[in-house]
């Protein structure tokens, strides 16, 4: 199975009652596990958790910390990129190189790398010496 296909799954199982958009990501790491995630809402809405932010969390309870690919599916007409949080959690886990795929159900796709998703991403190295 793809990680497109698998995306495309695990959005079937989002938790979306509020907003009506389920989200399915799913991620391969460095050893090539592969995590899955999706959206989950609660009556708090917006308080909730992206699909992106569940495979991370997957993989990092399963002891992995690096992201090697990453694909993220809604139905949408466009590709839906991840939201600005998102966008830091990946840039945490996964380089610069890393290409994230941007999916729509209608087959529309983006792929874009970890650096361009977002550029000047804060990193660890910005702590250093505090």
């Amino acid at each position: 199975m793809t990680l497109l296909e698998a995306a495309s799954r695990v959005r079937e199982n989002a938790y979306a009652p509020y907003s009506g958009f389920k989200v399915g990501a799913a991620l391969r790491s460095a050893s090539g596990q592969v995590f899955l995630g999706c959206n989950v809402e609660n009556a708090a809405y917006p308080e909730g958790t992206c699909a992106e932010a569940g495979a991370i969390a997957a993989m990092i309870a399963a002891g992995e910390t690096q992201i090697s690919e990453l694909v993220v599916v809604a139905e949408s007409p466009d590709p839906v990129p991840p939201c600005g949080g998102c966008r830091q959690k990946i840039a945490e886990f996964a380089g610069p190189e890393v290409v994230v795929t941007l999916a729509a159900l209608n087959g529309a796709r983006h792929e874009v790398r970890v650096a361009d998703l977002l550029p000047g991403a804060f990193q660890p190295s910005h702590m250093d010496g505090a």
